[in-house]
């Protein structure tokens, strides 16, 4: 098992940064750890993905650029900082693990909580 636990959500205004942490406990060893979010009234979507042995990193086109994922493997903590935020941003912001290989957009056996986002104009 493996839980995972995110913080570092809140309002923030449009244009803004937030960093999202998302700490990892239990039996770590993942192949990808990823960010997921869902937007009010909408289904959950992928965000971002990082090989958790390091490297490669994925991002889903409307948060290139803006989006960074990383990773603490001495604190088994995983980042996102996101930067330039705009309204459509606001979500539920999951972290998750996968400990397959595979399509980094699905197919998470782990999921945390969720923490909140709100990005106003």
């Amino acid at each position: 098992q493996v839980q995972l636990v995110e913080s570092g959500g809140g309002l923030v205004q449009a244009g803004g940064s937030l960093r999202l942490s998302c700490a990892a406990s239990g039996r770590t060893f993942s192949r990808y750890v990823g960010w997921f979010r869902q937007p009010p009234g909408k289904e959950r979507e992928f965000v971002a993905a990082m090989s958790w042995s390091g490297g490669s990193t994925y991002y889903t086109d409307s948060v290139k650029g803006r989006f960074t994922i990383s990773r603490d493997n001495a604190k088994n903590t995983v980042y996102l900082q996101m930067n330039s935020l705009k309204p459509e941003d606001t979500a539920v912001y999951y972290c998750a693990a996968k400990t397959t290989w595979g399509d980094v957009r699905v197919r998470y056996d782990y999921w945390g909580q969720g923490t909140q986002v709100t990005v106003s104009s």
